[in-house]
């Protein structure tokens, strides 16, 4: 037995063969992945030495990180073009409403997703659209120190600079204090980053502030349509 099942759980095992022999059973591979997802249990994962966090904090679904490692296990049964859509611009092979993806991976983790939508994608959308503002305004004025800009993004929206913010987090949640940061690292932190903002922001400021991220993902064609309005 290969590395890979020692380490599957009972419920990830079946998740994978039912992927594998849905698609092979002629349904769509986009359909069966989202039933092999509602499948998935482990939160995180290790897995040919790459560290997979699937649930950020406990409560934020990282969907499309699943997806990746899922499409791993089914490389010969899907079309190349597709799958680099859907992982690398979160554009579906085909249209399916907020209610059908809900329904295909389980209503528990359609909402975790949902944290992570408003959560983490949102909230990193909202820090990019306030640079693009930043930076205009300091073309203008001639300073463009990215140094600046960046501690004028995160003054702006959360009231501290982005390592002041960094140290916090990292101090609650007992992480080393170090220069360099994880992918996973970086989604928790904009995780952690969208409940400080909601705990310290006034509810006006907060409603603001999570149009203009929605805005951004428009924007730049990034849709909503696995929201469920």
């Amino acid at each position: 037995m290969d590395r890979q099942q020692v380490e599957l759980n009972s419920a990830d095992t079946e998740a994978i063969s039912h992927l594998r022999q849905a698609i092979n059973g002629g349904k769509h591979w986009y359909v069966a992945l989202l039933e092999a997802i509602q499948l998935w249990q482990s939160s995180e994962e290790t897995y040919n030495e790459r560290h997979y966090r699937y649930l950020i904090d406990g409560e934020a679904f990282d969907w499309l990180l699943l997806a990746e490692r899922l499409c791993g296990t089914i490389n010969d049964l899907v079309p190349e073009d597709e799958k680099m859509a859907l992982l690398f611009h979160g554009k579906p092979p085909m249209d399916i409403t907020g209610e059908t993806f809900r329904e295909l991976i389980g209503t528990v983790k359609y909402h975790q997703y949902l944290n992570y939508f408003y959560g983490v994608a949102v909230e990193e959308a909202l820090i990019l659209a306030v640079q693009e503002e930043v930076r205009k305004e300091k073309r203008v004025s001639g300073i463009n120190r990215e140094e600046d800009v960046t501690n004028e993004v995160y003054r702006r929206i959360y009231g501290d600079t982005r390592d002041l913010l960094l140290g916090y987090f990292r101090q609650e949640k007992g992480y080393p204090h170090r220069q360099d940061i994880t992918l996973n690292e970086i989604k928790e932190f904009n995780y952690w980053l969208f409940k400080y903002r909601l705990k310290h922001s006034e509810k006006a400021k907060v409603a603001s502030d999570t149009k203009k991220g929605l805005d951004w993902l428009n924007k730049f064609g990034i849709s909503r349509q696995l929201v469920k309005e």
